[in-house]
C-alpha cells in the first residue's frame, strides 16, 4: 500500500473525489434531515470530515480559520448531541468548507516538516480511513433515505432465471493463525498482530441469502422464542420487529444477501437452522486463508481490491449474488467474505492484549465496553482503503440501519 509523504498524498486526493461524487449524488434537501435518531444527518458528517482534517493536519494559526466557535460546537463529535445537528450550513457552504481546509492542507503537503517518519504517515492515513468510514455512514443513510447512490456504474448482476442456492459449508482447518496488522494503515483496534490457536470448524459458502432468511420468515421465526437469546426477543418484542430494516424480497435478488440485520436477528435464524454466528477469530481465519500454510491480507491473496474480485465502493450502488464472485473465494472456496455486505460476528468489541489507543484516547477504546458486537468484511459502500481481512468495525448488536448481513458456523 502506501509509504510515502506523495502516494499518500495522491491516495487522499483519490478518496476526496469519490466523496465529492458522493455528496452530488444527495439532493441538498434531504442532507440536513436525521434519518433516524441514533445517526447525525447525511451533510453533518461531510463537515465534520473537513473539521477533523483540519484539526490534525494544520498548525494551530490556520486551523482557527476553520474551527469558530460555530463549527467548534456543530461539526466536533462532542460537541451537539445528534439530534440537534439538523441546522447546517447550505451544501455550498459545506461544500466550500471542505475545500477551503483541503487546499490549507495542500499547502501543508507542499512543505511538509523534515523527516517524514512513521508516525506522521501514520496520523494521514487514519484520516483517509476516517473520511472512508463517514463515506459509508453517509452511504447507508442515504440508502435509508432511498436515494440512489449508484456512484460508479458496472452491471448489476441478477438472480433472473436462477434457483435458489442451496445451503453450503466450508470445513475451516485447525491451525495458529496471525491476527490484526502492523502495517501502517492498520487502525489501533487492529494492533498489535498476534497469533491465535483456532480449532476446526464450518463456514457457510456464502453469506445467508434472500431466500434462506425467507424460510426463517415463513416458519414464523419471528413469533417463536425459543430461536431468540433473552435480550434478543426483548428488543424484537419491544420494537414489534417482523423482517430485516431493509427487506424487500423480489425473484430477482433471491440471491442475494440479506441485509439491514441486527445481530439479534442473525443469532435467531442461526438457532433456527442449528448452526451458530462465527468468532471474529474464525471469520479472520477464514478471511485471511489463501493457501494452506499462509496467512494474507485479503482473502484471495495480496493484490488490492478489484471490481473482479469483489462488490465495494459503490460499482453496483446495491448487493450481488453472493456466488458471483468466483474470483474472491479463499482458499477454501468462500464468497463475499470482503464486500457486499458487512457481517456479524459472535464477538464483542475488545481490545487486543498490549493495545494502544491512537491517535487519541477514545477512538476505539470508549467501545470496549462490553455493548458493541464486532463486524467484519465490508459492504458494496465500502471504499478499498477501508477493505482488508484485519479490518474490525462495531456496533450495537440491535443496529440495523448498516449494510450488514450475516454467515454462519457449526
Amino acid at each position: 500500500m502506501v509509504e510515502d509523504i506523495e502516494t499518500i498524498e495522491q491516495t487522499m486526493k483519490r478518496c476526496r473525489t469519490e466523496t465529492l461524487r458522493l455528496l452530488h449524488r444527495i439532493p441538498p434537501t434531504l442532507g440536513d434531515r436525521q434519518w433516524h435518531p441514533d445517526f447525525s444527518p447525511i451533510d453533518w458528517h461531510f463537515g465534520h470530515i473537513a473539521f477533523t482534517e483540519a484539526l490534525w493536519l494544520l498548525p494551530e494559526p490556520e486551523r482557527e480559520r476553520f474551527h469558530g466557535p460555530a463549527y467548534q460546537k456543530l461539526f466536533r463529535a462532542d460537541g451537539l448531541p445528534k439530534a440537534q445537528r439538523c441546522a447546517l450550513p447550505n451544501r455550498d457552504a459545506i461544500e466550500q468548507y471542505l475545500g477551503d481546509v483541503r487546499a490549507a492542507v495542500e499547502r501543508v503537503w507542499q512543505s511538509p516538516p523534515p523527516p517524514w517518519d512513521q508516525g506522521k504517515t501514520r496520523l494521514w492515513w487514519w484520516l483517509l480511513q476516517h473520511e472512508v468510514q463517514h463515506s459509508e455512514t453517509i452511504s447507508f443513510l442515504s440508502h435509508l433515505a432511498g436515494i440512489d447512490l449508484r456512484i460508479n456504474q458496472h452491471h448489476c448482476p441478477t438472480d433472473s432465471q436462477k434457483l435458489p442456492l442451496q445451503a453450503a459449508m466450508v470445513a475451516i482447518p485447525a491451525g495458529v493463525v496471525c491476527q490484526g496488522s502492523e502495517q501502517v494503515w492498520a487502525q489501533d483496534n487492529e494492533r498489535p498482530l498476534h497469533w491465535v490457536e483456532v480449532e476446526q470448524f464450518w463456514l457457510d459458502k456464502y453469506p445467508v441469502t434472500q431466500a434462506q432468511y425467507q424460510q426463517f420468515i415463513d416458519a414464523g421465526g419471528y413469533q417463536q422464542s425459543k430461536y431468540w437469546t433473552e435480550a434478543g426477543w426483548q428488543w424484537r418484542s419491544k420494537a414489534n420487529i417482523t423482517a430485516p430494516l431493509y427487506w424487500r424480497p423480489q425473484n430477482t435478488t433471491q440471491n442475494h444477501p440479506v441485509y439491514g440485520v441486527s445481530a439479534y436477528e442473525a443469532e435467531a435464524y442461526a438457532n433456527f437452522i442449528g448452526k451458530r454466528l462465527p468468532t471474529e477469530q474464525e471469520w479472520e481465519r477464514s478471511a485471511r486463508w489463501s493457501s494452506p500454510h499462509h496467512s494474507s491480507t485479503y482473502p484471495w491473496g495480496e493484490a488490492l481490491p478489484s471490481p473482479e474480485w469483489c462488490n465495494f465502493n459503490h460499482h453496483h450502488g446495491q448487493t450481488t449474488p453472493v456466488n458471483y464472485y468466483d474470483q474472491g473465494r479463499n482458499q477454501g472456496g468462500c464468497y463475499d467474505l470482503l464486500g457486499n455486505v458487512w457481517e456479524w460476528t459472535a464477538s464483542n468489541f475488545e481490545p487486543y492484549e498490549n493495545f494502544h489507543p491512537y491517535p487519541y484516547r477514545g477512538y476505539s477504546q470508549t467501545y470496549f465496553d462490553g455493548q458493541h458486537r464486532v463486524m467484519r468484511g465490508g459492504s458494496w459502500a465500502t471504499r478499498s482503503w477501508g477493505l482488508r481481512a484485519s479490518f474490525r468495525n462495531w456496533y450495537h448488536p440491535w443496529t440495523r440501519q448498516v449494510l450488514v448481513g450475516f454467515r454462519c458456523a457449526s
